[in-house]
């Protein structure tokens, strides 16, 4: 069984109904959250968050009734409640030394090859820096989320994206049981699944509460996207102060456990992909290839095809023998003039500032 103790980068996906109650932000709740976010990167783990609430909260601060809202009310609320929001997540964890970045994605966002590429690449520099990024559904533009998310698909294609190897889901019910526990007392919970098989997604009911609209069913869906990535997925109970440090001392949840890892899952992903075009490159970039370096511009001594930013192209080495595939960062205009130059000269040959690999070893299969 894992264990939130085992995990190197988790993605917190925290419903609505978790985050704001009666229209006010429950701030004790979310100052007891951030100690645990604390606790994770005292590990030595990445965090990023994926919060709903904005619609939820906006609605309180416009005090508008609690009915159904329209579809232009309801973004309305998500514009005034993603400012609070934010400023509650940075005021949260501030204290306790962490700095925070506010991401606005939509589900086509990691859909889209290049959006997903820039998305990834965002998130990765984050990271990297020691931010906690704070990922919010985009609701002021985007609706498929607003009628039948809460996120929990978006929180698993982030959690592919950005290669996390856990991702929980903080929601008002502590794991998947075999029938609405709420309106069944026969129903039993399901602590480990391996397969999300027919009978799994029949289990998955509608939503607890009034504010969550995904409910079981799309946390299902999103154990399908986590687990084909290679990423472990657990539901548990959040409503509880400290829920992550709860979970690390073994609260009851349902954990969904994948077959294989993220960066296999991403390699046969990339693998799987039919190559738009090509790059030749010579032997002392496949040297570097080999030694686990990305590709960069200097190494490459010829493009062909036609292809996109984040298309899949073939690396080619000398006498065309095939080396690997990867998802190229520049189209193939773009390639073919900035081939063989020094990254130091992108900006000067394209006329705008690029990345300074042409295919990031992640983002590649040798």
């Amino acid at each position: 069984m894992a264990t939130l103790n085992d995990a190197k980068r988790i993605v917190i996906k925290i419903g609505s109904a978790l985050l704001v109650e009666n229209g006010a932000l429950r701030a004790t709740w979310l100052a007891a959250l951030a100690q645990d976010v604390a606790m994770l990167k005292a590990r030595g783990a990445d965090v990023i968050l994926v919060s709903s609430g904005s619609i939820a909260l906006g609605r309180g601060l416009l005090n508008l009734p609690a009915t159904e809202l329209s579809l232009e009310q309801s973004q309305a609320c998500a514009s005034v409640g993603q400012i609070r929001l934010a400023r509650a997540y940075q005021e949260g964890l501030e204290p306790h030394g962490i700095t925070t970045a506010q991401v606005l994605l939509t589900l086509e966002d990691t859909a889209d090859r290049r959006r997903y590429l820039n998305s990834r690449a965002t998130l990765e520099a984050l990271l990297a820096l020691g931010v906690v990024p704070i990922v919010n559904e985009n609701d002021t533009v985007a609706t498929d989320e607003i009628r039948y998310g809460d996120n929990d698909r978006l929180a698993a294609q982030i959690a592919v994206t950005v290669g996390a190897d856990q991702l929980v889901l903080l929601s008002d019910i502590d794991g998947l049981y075999t029938a609405n526990p709420n309106t069944d007392a026969s129903a039993k919970h399901i602590p480990r699944v391996t397969e999300i098989t027919s009978d799994i997604e029949d289990m998955a009911g509608d939503p607890v509460s009034g504010l969550s609209k995904g409910g079981m069913k799309t946390k299902v869906m999103a154990a399908k996207t986590a687990m084909a990535g290679g990423c472990a997925m657990v539901i548990t109970q959040g409503a509880v102060e400290r829920p992550l440090k709860a979970l690390s001392d073994g609260a009851l949840a349902t954990w969904f456990l994948p077959t294989v890892d993220p960066k296999g899952a991403r390699k046969n992903w990339i693998g799987a992909m039919k190559p738009k075009g090509a790059v030749m490159v010579d032997a002392g970039a496949v040297i570097a290839l080999k030694a686990g370096k990305s590709l960069l511009p200097a190494g490459i001594t010829e493009v062909s095809g036609q292809f996109g930013r984040g298309d899949p192209v073939e690396i080619l080495g000398p006498e065309s023998v095939r080396v690997g595939v990867g998802l190229i960062r520049y189209t193939a205009d773009e390639a073919a003039q900035i081939q063989g130059a020094q990254t130091k000269d992108i900006q000067a040959i394209l006329g705008y500032a690029g990345r300074a690999a042409m295919i990031h070893r992640d983002d590649m299969v040798l």
